[in-house]
């Protein structure tokens, strides 16, 4: 018995800075480190025009190679209450082939979210995706930003 008081206020005293300790302050998540290269210009078409056809009709391969070429876009840097988030979408052609995170708060949540809202945007090919438990203000920023980024590839 006469341990068992020492043995709590010690207990008591080591749980202090897990208490006091505040997972917001760590550094962002920053996934891009350069930016994509980037595309050259399509080639000037020296197809021939069939009778009938107009020229907006007639696409060469360079032209429908420079419709698929993958563009770059990033979105709006939101904020939210746990930090910023800000993506980096990549469309091929009218579709979404990747998404980046520019930045986001790089607690435990958001890395544990990030993957996930990844992948349902991904299949979902919109920002129209679930939030995920726990990381409540990162899935509002990610859809944001991802929303912002289809937006202006439009």
């Amino acid at each position: 018995m006469k341990r068992a008081v020492p043995v709590l206020l010690l207990s008591a005293a080591g749980l202090v800075p897990v208490w006091m300790f505040q997972p917001g302050a760590e550094e962002a998540i920053n996934e891009v480190a350069a930016p994509p290269a980037s595309t050259p210009p399509a080639a000037t078409s020296t197809a021939p025009i069939v009778p009938g056809q107009t020229q907006t009709q007639a696409q060469t391969p360079a032209q429908t190679q420079a419709q698929n070429a993958a563009r770059v876009i990033k979105g709006k840097l939101i904020k939210t209450s746990e930090g910023d988030v800000q993506l980096q979408v990549t469309f091929q052609g009218n579709k979404i082939s990747d998404i980046a995170v520019v930045t986001a708060p790089n607690t435990a949540p958001t890395r544990k979210a990030l993957p996930l809202l990844k992948a349902s945007a991904l299949k979902a090919q919109s920002a129209q995706i679930d939030t995920v438990s726990g990381a409540t203000a990162t899935s509002g920023g990610y859809q944001q930003s991802l929303q912002s980024a289809i937006d202006q590839a439009q």
